[in-house]
């Protein structure tokens, strides 16, 4: 059974820094693209970030380009978000999602906030 599991939201200050991480059961994620998507109250999800581990490919959203950072850990079959000088407008619900079993994670809340 595929299962998503993240964790690591909280609020944190404009320019503060947090760490999210999606752990992935039912499959190896060695072997699919894992994607990270966001979504702000009244608005559309969005896409934030993809890796494809065995590859060591990413990819990014424009307005996270240089501030965000994402990882994989095969060993422990876990994704982290690495988000650095965060901005009001990076609120949102946080989902990480395996784009090739149509899986998504529960969502974890990150507010950016003074």
């Amino acid at each position: 059974q595929v299962q998503l599991v993240e964790s690591g939201g909280g609020l944190v200050q404009p320019g503060g820094s947090l760490s999210l991480s999606c752990v992935v059961s039912g499959f190896s994620l060695r072997n699919y693209p894992m994607t990270w998507y966001r979504q702000a109250p009244g608005k559309e999800r969005e896409f934030v970030a993809s890796i494809i581990t065995s590859f060591s490919l990413t990819n990014y959203a424009e307005s996270v380009k240089g501030r965000f950072a994402i990882s994989g850990d095969n060993a422990w079959n876990t994704v982290t978000l690495r988000m650095n000088n965060l901005k009001p407008e990076d609120t949102g619900v946080y989902y990480c999602t395996s784009p090739s079993h149509g899986s998504w994670g529960q969502g974890t809340q990150v507010t950016v906030s003074s």
